[in-house]
Formats: C-alpha cells, sequence, structure tokens
C-alpha cells in the first residue's frame, strides 16, 4: 500500500507538459497499431497484414503481440530507462503495439486504444520515475553505479564504423577507419578548448567523442559508396517491379499520412536535448542525458542511416509502417533544441520519408554498397552495445559488491546464453547491476558486509 500511495504521489509530481507529450504519443500510436497504420516491432510489422486480409484471427494476432514484445519491454526497454532518466522509446511503443491490438477493431476499441495507449505512457513516466525514487530509498543506494553502465558506450561508439568496414571490406580497411576516429579524438582534445589566440573570450569546446565518430563515419560511407557498383542494374528493374505490385500498399501508407505526421512531429518534441524525454536507443540515451548533443546525434544519424532498408522494404511489402517512419524524427529533434520548431521539422520529415517510400527504395539498389553497409551497422552497433554493456555492468557490479559483482555478471550473461528463451544480451548488463544491487541491500538487511 506504502508504495501504490508513493507512486499515486509520483504520478502528481510528473511535469504536466511532459506527462501531455508522453501521453500524446502514446495514444497516437495505440490508435494506429489498433487500426494497422504503423507497428513499432518490425517482426510484428509483417504479421498485421495477415489479420487484416483475413489470414489470421485478432486473437492468434493478439497472443503473437504478447509473446514478442512483453519480453521486450520487461527485458529491455525498461532496464535500460532506468539507467538514465530518459524513457527508451522501446518502452513505451512495444506496450503501445500490444494495447493497439488487444483493443477490439471496432470505433470503440479505438477509442479504448488511444485512452489506454495515453494512460499507459503516463504510468510508465511516473512508475520509471517512482522506482528510481526507490533506489535511492534502499540502505545501498546502487542509482550512481547504474547509471555507469553505459559509460564505456560514450567512449566506444566512435569504434562502431570501423567495426563496419571490416565486416564490409576486410579488418585492414576497418583498422584504417579505427585509426582516422582514434587520431581525430587525440587532435581534438589536444586543441579543445579553442580560443583562437585568447581571442574569444568564452573558448570553444569541441566533444573528442563527437569529433572521432563524425570522421569514422566519413570514412565509413566514402568505403560504402565508393564499393557501389554498376552490378545493380538487374535489381533497379526487379526493385522497380516490386514496387509497382505493392503500389497499394504504398498508396495505404500514404492515404494515413496525418497521423503518422502528427506522431512524427510529437516524437521529435520529445527527442529534443531541451527536453530529454524520448530516446531512440540505448546508444543515444546516456549521450543525451550527459548533455552530448552532437555524439547523441551523429549516433541516431547512424541507426536512422541502418534502418532506411529494413523500414522501408516492409513498409512497401506490407503496407504496414513504423510510428516513428525511418527514424530520421530523433535526429531532427536532436538537432533543433526548440520542441515547438522540432514538432515542425519533424513532421515534414516524416512527410518526406512517406511520399518518396517507393523512389528511396529504387535509390537503394543504385548503390548496393550503401544497402550493405546498412545491415552492417545494426550488426556493428548491436556487438558493439552488448560488449560495453557488459564491460560496463561489470565494473558497475563490482563498485556495488567488490569482487562478487563481478562474479553474478558473468554468471548471468552466460546462463542466459543456456536459456531456451534467452534475454537480448545488450540488456543483460542493465539487470545483472539491478540484480547485484537488490542483492547487496538484502545482504545489508541480514547484516552481512
Amino acid at each position: 500500500m506504502q508504495y501504490l500511495h508513493d507512486f499515486l504521489i509520483r504520478l502528481m509530481e510528473v511535469a504536466p507538459f511532459r506527462a501531455s507529450l508522453l501521453a500524446a504519443i502514446g495514444a497516437i500510436t495505440a490508435m494506429m497499431a489498433n487500426r494497422g497504420i504503423a507497428v513499432f516491432h518490425d517482426g510484428l510489422r509483417s504479421l498485421v497484414p495477415e489479420y487484416l486480409e483475413g489470414r489470421m484471427s485478432r486473437k492468434e494476432l493478439v497472443a503473437t503481440s504478447l509473446a514478442l514484445n512483453t519480453s521486450l519491454i520487461v527485458g529491455f526497454g525498461i532496464p535500460f530507462s532506468l539507467t538514465a532518466p530518459i524513457v527508451l522509446v522501446h518502452s513505451l511503443l512495444l506496450g503501445t503495439d500490444i494495447i493497439g491490438i488487444w483493443c477490439s477493431s471496432n470505433r470503440r476499441g479505438l477509442i479504448a486504444s488511444g485512452i489506454i495507449g495515453g494512460l499507459y505512457a503516463i504510468a510508465l513516466l511516473a512508475g520509471l520515475s517512482s522506482m528510481v525514487e526507490l533506489f535511492t530509498m534502499l540502505p545501498v543506494n546502487f542509482t550512481n553505479e547504474l547509471k555507469k553502465v553505459s559509460d564505456p558506450i560514450v567512449a566506444c561508439f566512435a569504434l562502431f564504423p570501423g567495426i563496419v568496414v571490416g565486416y564490409q571490406y576486410g579488418y585492414r580497411k576497418g583498422l584504417l577507419v579505427m585509426l582516422a576516429a582514434l587520431m581525430g579524438y587525440v587532435a581534438t582534445h589536444a586543441i579543445s578548448p579553442l580560443s583562437f589566440g585568447h581571442i574569444l573570450e568564452n573558448p570553444i569546446s569541441i566533444d573528442p567523442n563527437g569529433i572521432a565518430l563524425l570522421l569514422s563515419m566519413i570514412a565509413m560511407f566514402y568505403f560504402a559508396i565508393r564499393g557501389s557498383t554498376a552490378e545493380s542494374k538487374d535489381q533497379i528493374r526487379t526493385n522497380e517491379t516490386l514496387v509497382a505490385m505493392f503500389s497499394p500498399r504504398i498508396e495505404r501508407i500514404q492515404k494515413n499520412k496525418w497521423l503518422l505526421l502528427l506522431c512524427g512531429g510529437l516524437t521529435a518534441s520529445a527527442a529534443t536535448i531541451s527536453l530529454s524525454l524520448l530516446a531512440e536507443g540505448p546508444v543515444s540515451q546516456p549521450l543525451m542525458a550527459q548533455g552530448e548533443q552532437t555524439s547523441a546525434l551523429l549516433a541516431t544519424l547512424a541507426r536512422a542511416i541502418s534502418f532506411v532498408p529494413l523500414v522501408g522494404t516492409t513498409a512497401i511489402a506490407t503496407g504496414i509502417y513504423s510510428p516513428n517512419g525511418m527514424k530520421f524524427v530523433f535526429v531532427v529533434g536532436l538537432a533543433i533544441n526548440n520542441p515547438w520548431i522540432a514538432f515542425i521539422a519533424g513532421g515534414l520529415t516524416m512527410f518526406i520519408e512517406i511520399q518518396l517510400l517507393g523512389k528511396i527504395a529504387i535509390w537503394l539498389d543504385k548503390y548496393p554498397g550503401v544497402q550493405a553497409c546498412s545491415g552492417h551497422i545494426r550488426t556493428a552497433i548491436t556487438k558493439m552495445l552488448e560488449m560495453t554493456l557488459l564491460v560496463g555492468a561489470m565494473v558497475a557490479s563490482n563498485a556495488i559488491l567488490p569482487g562478487t559483482g563481478f562474479m553474478i555478471v558473468a554468471g548471468i550473461y552466460l546462463l542466459n546464453r543456456t536459456s531456451k528463451r534467452p534475454l537480448v544480451e545488450m540488456a543483460i548488463g542493465p539487470i545483472a547491476t539491478i540484480v547485484v544491487g537488490i542483492l547487496a541491500n538484502l545482504l545489508f538487511l541480514l547484516g552481512i558486509r
């Protein structure tokens, strides 16, 4: 009862504008999922047409959405959201997928999905704040250590373009890209802050991680574009046929563009550094929390580029879009600090994506190197996150329980690999650190120091 009371108090303390913004996103995304306009989960998106075209029942779709999304919310979205005071978009939109599909497909179901989706968003915001507050009240307060889990991401993320090039063109070229990132970091660290011979009263500070990431991304796209050859001509004709074949499904997305535009604008507003309400992924989230705007923007840009082929091709084939589109609305939000301007720019970005959907797919086949690069980007980022979060979790857990922390994190990580239904490996770090923190408090209560 006491925890419920504390939760209700925390609910009343949530800033009205932030709560309203997140509630609006939750309501719209749940309604779009209910109508089969947009679904966040990539795997679920391909199943919605099966229901819409009568090959799958509503009950089967609901059961599938629960199976796919619930474990990701509990095992991925929420643990990451606890490591920083910013909601990870997966926590919100995986939930609204379930809500939208669970509600009936009639008009009442549409209204109910919007109401429940909005309430879910507010409860998520208040619940995460309450949980962090609860951690601070424990005898062993491990909130500071929990935030350190993502520290290695900030230092290592500039290396991922080198991994991408290594996958695509061999380790030697990958090593060159990594060296470019390292030299950029060292050079920037040496000259920053810039005062131009004391001409400037307030010297300009340059983020070494941001410059290192920028240089390595430029090198990555240089190799990708250079590797694109004329062998894609047959693919262009095939893709044109594919686009023509599924043109009714593209038209379906364009017909429902106004809800998508509204969602894109609201998401861009929530992603601004000034609000720092919603993060695109586990890479940009800690960067946003530390105020690293440039690095967060570049990291999100890389993620957005990696999702262009995936979101674009599934949208053309299914007629179902992603609530965040190709994720460029997050890039827009991070580039613009003003939430109101970001709202307009985010809506415009979503409009351009939808209108150019078919042309983007055809353009990608003209540059097969870029298309292949996008797949390697997702793989490289995932591998980098798994490694850095495991290292961060070990350091953080050892700070909570010296010696034992290392053992517990390693044990959870390795046992997860033996499970029949393993959790996403990049989520093991935050989860293991929370487990160590709770164990430290239990040992404290038992009088074991």
